[in-house]
């Protein structure tokens, strides 16, 4: 895992970069939900627009979610992105778009830690949640039946010493009958010091290994890619994108992220229903 360096200062002259990389939230940033007739996701035509043009104008689109890289295949698809990097599982995935490949990516690093320390404390803790543990590339080892549609591939239902039994990229804890400030509390009282955790919109928590984020994976991406530092821009919407945007020399939230997102990030774009993330995009090409 590549540490984070200090950004440098853009040219004084102003020269445009040859190329950008443009990290880029999905749920809430790229893509949003419909709910008649029927609750889908859907990515509106401004921004696949919008994504499109600055792919083809030769900049570097990363999708940095913390879906897993099942999950964001199928979006890099819609978009149109045949090649390049995808940053999973809150940083703890780097894959590498391959569509030769039997699933569509290869994952070129993984950052993985003990889970179970968390597993327990958050068992113990709140009675009744929903708990499923990344199995990379195939689905998830989960303590019961998840409801259909909320997590990607393979769901294999096993004892907790099952479920902590090998090292993990990532766990994902559902508690629905708790507040995102529930979650917050919970996790003061937990002691969870050895992880990284993002809580979402909802009572949903992403647990991670200690120290990685977005932006860690991103700094790896940036250097592969030989794209200067001043020229790394990111969107996003959650808790789980503060440090992409604090990595990023234009880090932008959007319209209807919290006021936490908004500190974090140099400038606000309009919200999802405003196609706030092409109108970001769209600024790169002028």
């Amino acid at each position: 895992m590549s540490p984070v360096v200090p950004l440098a200062e853009s040219p004084v002259d102003g020269a445009r970069p040859s190329a950008y990389l443009v990290a880029l939230d999905v749920d809430g940033t790229l893509l949003s939900w419909a709910d008649e007739p029927e609750r889908r996701e859907y990515i509106s035509d401004a921004v696949r627009e919008a994504v499109a043009a600055v792919r083809d104008a030769g900049h570097h689109p990363v999708i940095s979610t913390g879906r897993t890289v099942l999950a964001t295949v199928p979006v890099a698809r819609e978009l149109g992105l045949t090649e390049g990097w995808l940053v999973c599982s809150n940083g703890a995935v780097t894959a590498r778009i391959d569509p030769s490949a039997p699933d569509g990516f290869v994952v070129e690093e993984q950052v993985t830690f003990d889970p179970a320390p968390a597993l327990r404390a958050v068992l113990e803790g709140i009675p009744g949640a929903l708990v499923a543990v990344e199995d990379l590339g195939l689905g998830h080892r989960v303590n019961a039946p998840w409801p259909d549609g909320e997590i990607t591939g393979r769901q294999d239902v096993v004892p907790f010493e099952e479920l902590a039994s090998e090292p993990a990229t990532r766990v994902v804890v559902r508690s629905p009958e708790r507040t995102r400030d529930d979650f917050h509390d919970l996790v003061d009282r937990l002691g969870l010091e050895d992880v990284t955790y993002a809580i979402g919109w909802t009572a949903w928590m992403d647990i991670a290994p200690q120290g990685v984020t977005k932006g860690t994976a991103l700094e790896g991406v940036r250097r592969r890619l030989g794209v200067e530092p001043w020229a790394t821009v990111a969107i996003g919407d959650g808790r789980n994108d503060v440090g992409m945007l604090e990595w990023a020399a234009r880090g932008v939230a959007m319209g209807h992220a919290d006021d936490v997102v908004k500190a974090a990030a140099d400038e606000v774009t309009g919200t999802i229903d405003e196609d706030g993330a092409a109108s970001v995009l769209r600024s790169l090409l002028t």
